[in-house]
């Protein structure tokens, strides 16, 4: 009995979609006033911020650079030992 119910349901959701679809363009429209609408929630930061950022991705980077640094030097040296 819940095997034939369950299939009315999907049957009905599925007839519900089919309805509720809206075209391509129509689609598309939605989309783009969605964009315009969480663009106009963006903040620019304040020059004081803007350095901020910049200077903490710039010690990021650098920090990454040389940890892949000096585990590329030490993968090479163990290859190099290990095939001489």
């Amino acid at each position: 009995m819940s095997e034939s119910t369950g299939a009315v349901q999907a049957g009905g959701a599925k007839e519900r979609d089919h309805r509720d679809r809206k075209g391509l363009f129509a689609r598309i429209a939605l989309f783009v006033r969605q964009v315009v609408a969480e663009l106009k929630k963006v903040v620019s930061p304040t020059r004081q911020e803007l350095l901020t950022y910049t200077g903490v991705v710039l010690v990021f980077v650098v920090i990454v650079m040389a940890f892949v640094g000096v585990l590329d030097f030490l993968i090479g040296k163990g290859v190099f030992a290990l095939l001489g």
